[in-house]
């Protein structure tokens, strides 16, 4: 007697459009728009509703913010920059002029406040911007789309 095995069949993957690698965004110009407060994909919208807070959608082309996860990286990235230019600074006048701490405080401490908060809203802008070219935390069009057709 022949006994016959019999597999499951497997279905055949028909290739589609959606399936292509997606096209390249341009990372620069993404943090670009990101660091001058606007959406990163038409460079028109607002990127911030509020100092630090994303706005929900972009009002020109319905880019959704939602998923943006900046976290704490603008933060330590401002610490990083302005602990760059500002220290030097102080060890250069300390080494050559020595004033009072008082005065150093009064000088630097306003100094450093200032700068931070300048640059925390542009950073984050372009933090956004970067997670936004790189497809990363929910930014992909074809991750949104397949996990829409997934059954609940």
């Amino acid at each position: 007697m022949d006994s016959v095995v019999r597999t499951p069949e497997t279905p055949t993957k028909v290739w589609t459009q959606s399936m292509a690698a997606p096209a390249k965004r341009n990372l620069w110009n993404a943090m670009l728009r990101g660091c001058r407060g606007r959406c990163p994909s038409c460079g028109e919208g607002k990127l911030f509703r509020a100092f630090l807070k994303t706005a929900d959608c972009c009002s020109q082309c319905g880019q959704d913010f939602t998923h943006h996860r900046a976290d704490d990286l603008p933060a330590y990235l401002v610490i990083v920059i302005v602990g760059h230019i500002v220290v030097p600074i102080m060890l250069w006048v300390e080494t050559n002029y020595s004033p009072a701490v008082a005065l150093q405080l009064a000088i630097y401490l306003p100094i450093t406040l200032v700068s931070s908060l300048l640059l925390l809203q542009p950073v984050k802008g372009a933090v956004v911007g970067l997670q936004w070219a790189l497809r990363m935390h929910g930014f992909d069009e074809s991750e949104a789309e397949s996990a829409a057709e997934r059954p609940a």
